[in-house]
C-alpha cells in the first residue's frame, strides 16, 4: 500500500508502467468537475470510476482485495478513513469473484485518513476498507482508477 499526494504520483510509475496513464488522467482532468461514472483511459487495461457518495460507519464497511487490478483511490473532494491490512493477516469470508475482481475478508486492520488531493495505491496483497467516515458521515468525491496488473 502506498499513500501520497497527487504531485508525487508520477514517482510510482515503476510499480506498473500503466500507472503513468493513471497519473496523467488525474493530473490533466479537473477531478472535482468530473461527473460520476466510468471513464476509459486505455480500454479495460486502465479506467477511472468517478464516485460521489456518503461515507459510512466502520461497522458497515467491507474488507476487500483485488487480483487483476491495482486500485488507485484519489480523493477529489472531502476526506474519509481507509482501512489497510496485509492479506496474510486476514480470513476470506467471500471467495474470489473473477467477474467482479474481488474477494471479501474478515480482518482487524489499521486506518488512516485519505484527504482531498491525496491518493492510496492498493496491490492484490493489500486488503482495504474504503468509504469510512471520520467523525460523522460526509459527502465525498473519489476517483478510483483500475490499473490492470502486468503479466
Amino acid at each position: 500500500m502506498i499513500t501520497d499526494s497527487l504531485p508525487h504520483i508520477g514517482q510510482y510509475s515503476s510499480v506498473n508502467s500503466r500507472l503513468k496513464l493513471a497519473a496523467q488522467f488525474l493530473e490533466t482532468h479537473d477531478c472535482r468537475a468530473l461527473e460520476p461514472g466510468k471513464y476509459e483511459i486505455d480500454g479495460d487495461r486502465v479506467y477511472a470510476l468517478v464516485q460521489h457518495y456518503e461515507t459510512k460507519p466502520k461497522e458497515k464497511g467491507l474488507w476487500e482485495a483485488h487480483r487483476q487490478y491495482l486500485d488507485v483511490q484519489y480523493m477529489a473532494e472531502g476526506s474519509e478513513m481507509l482501512g489497510y491490512i496485509p492479506i496474510d493477516r486476514t480470513e476470506v469470508t467471500h471467495p474470489y469473484d473473477k467477474d467482479g475482481d474481488y474477494a471479501l475478508f474478515a480482518a482487524s486492520g489499521d486506518f488512516f485518513t485519505l484527504r482531498e488531493g491525496h491518493f492510496a495505491l492498493f496491490a492484490p496483497h493489500d486488503v482495504h476498507m474504503p468509504c469510512i467516515q471520520l467523525e460523522t458521515a460526509q459527502s465525498v468525491k473519489k476517483i478510483v482508477i483500475k490499473v490492470l496488473i502486468e503479466p
